[in-house]
């Protein structure tokens, strides 16, 4: 049995091998999509067609997962087969998360990292080569359908809620926070001088609103704020190139790839921090047998507070957001840090002259550092790290991450990552909605037996030193052994 499609809008028949209209090819015969190959996908889906398509032609598991390497990805979404090879270098998420889900079911990946999929299968239709053969389950058969069931539901209620629709007075607020410490930062200088007692306290201020800032660059990051992605995407550029002075690009490509597979080694780039600290339990041991040691990981866990937390967003964050630019040629990042440095100039400038603007500028992102290495390792760190395990996006998301006790000042403080569950399984929501969607999540964990681990924000603190004192054993246990 075969299912059938519609056609485009000129009637070509499309099977496997065929290509849709604009579509150019490789010596290989790999099509490559264009323009073109978009205003036939929307045509398509203004329901503009004559001609009966040619059936699509049906694939087993077994067959898809032998396409799961750089130059050869397809990918399975709501049955229907895709490849992604030559489009993979245009993802605007960057082609490393489709090499990710390479040779998998991505249907819920898909779903929770695009706000509106409707606009995004525009792009897909062209790179359709087939579906699912009918005896064949719609994920992969180690995998629990029942829970695939129970989670897709979850979100369709949630959908239901309007949990997906933000409060745009709540982020007008937090941006206002922002933009009045950094006027105030200015005045109280402009005002009492350039004292070392008022260097110190509007370094406190700028501090604050750098890491509100950061937060406010995740949730439009995560295209939670706007209906409009492109609104989203503008909106990054200003709070994390123009109010943070790092690249857009980069993070978001860096930030997507931990998403889809959280701690999940080597596709996560925020758990892969070798040479200098070893996380989990397979990353230490693996070292200790070949006897590297670039550091004495036995202490880790003290370095971490020398090392790790000032140093994360002065030196790491900044100079790989600098090395990416530069490399990559993200020219609009460029011109966008670049007025970062610019404003700082010509406010504080006059002041500090321009040597002692850049201390400013580094001491406040040696301030701020602490703060954001806590609250994004917090949650990660101690959880469960492996090599791919293929496991469905519910239990992928719940035994990488751990929620931190709510109140007032920890949603303030963490940026509401105190909800890194909720946050992880719907990365579009608006996070003000995290709290409201908690007990239905903890509600299907307990059903599945996943723990939903809720911890206080101090004792989470406490978890990232163990975790990385753990590991140190691991790393001296096989470092030693004969």
């Amino acid at each position: 049995m075969k299912f059938e499609e519609k056609c485009g809008d000129n009637g070509s028949l499309v099977g496997r091998y065929q290509s849709y209209p604009g579509e150019k090819h490789q010596p290989k015969g790999k099509p490559i999509t264009n323009g073109e190959a978009e205003f036939y996908a929307k045509q398509e889906a203004n329901g503009k067609c004559s001609v009966p398509r040619k059936s699509l032609n049906m694939y087993t598991w077994q067959e898809i997962q032998r396409h799961n390497q750089e130059a050869d990805q397809w990918l399975v979404i709501n049955r229907k087969v895709y490849n992604v090879s030559s489009w993979a270098d245009r993802h605007p998420g960057g082609r490393r998360v489709l090499n990710h889900y390479a040779g998998e079911d991505a249907t819920d990946v898909f779903r929770a990292m695009h706000p509106e999929p409707d606009i995004v299968q525009l792009y897909l239709k062209p790179l359709l080569i087939g579906e699912l053969a009918p005896g064949e389950h719609s994920q992969e058969r180690h995998k629990n359908s029942q829970l695939v069931k129970d989670f897709q539901e979850l979100r369709r209620i949630i959908e239901s809620m309007n949990m997906f629709h933000a409060n745009l007075g709540f982020f007008f607020l937090h941006f206002a926070q922002i933009l009045i410490l950094e006027v105030l930062a200015w005045l109280i200088l402009y005002h009492f001088g350039s004292g070392w007692p008022v260097t110190i306290f509007i370094s406190f201020l700028l501090t604050i609103s750098q890491a509100q800032s950061s937060f406010l660059q995740h949730d439009v990051g995560h295209l939670s704020i706007f209906k409009k992605s492109k609104w989203n995407h503008v909106m990054h550029k200003f709070v994390m190139c123009h109010l943070k002075g790092l690249s857009a690009n980069w993070w978001n490509y860096r930030h997507f790839q931990h998403h889809v597979k959280p701690n999940i080694y080597p596709k996560d780039p925020d758990i892969d921090m070798g040479p200098l600290f070893l996380l989990g339990d397979s990353q230490p041991v693996k070292y200790g047998k070949k006897k590297i040691k670039y550091i004495n990981y036995e202490k880790q866990h003290l370095y971490f507070y020398m090392v790790g937390l000032p140093l994360l967003m002065p030196v790491y964050f900044n100079l790989q957001s600098m090395q990416v630019m530069y490399l990559r040629r993200y020219w609009v990042d460029i011109a966008w840090v670049s007025s970062f440095y610019i404003r700082y100039f010509i406010t504080f400038g006059p002041y500090y002259g321009i040597f002692g603007t850049v201390l400013l500028i580094y001491l406040v992102k040696f301030l701020e550092s602490p703060w954001i290495a806590y609250v994004t390792q917090m949650s990660h760190i101690p959880m469960r790290m492996s090599t791919e395990e293929n496991r469905d996006w519910l239990s992928t998301q719940v035994l990488a991450t751990c929620n931190i006790e709510q109140s007032f000042f920890n949603d303030w403080f963490t940026g509401h990552l105190n909800f890194q569950i909720e946050h992880h399984l719907f990365p579009t929501m608006p996070r003000h909605n995290y709290h409201k969607v908690a007990p239905l999540v903890r509600s299907l964990c307990a059903k599945h037996g996943l723990q939903y681990v809720n911890k206080p924000m101090l004792r989470a603190f406490g978890d990232i030193v163990r975790a990385l004192k753990k590991s140190a054993a691991l790393w001296v246990d096989a470092y030693y052994e004969t």
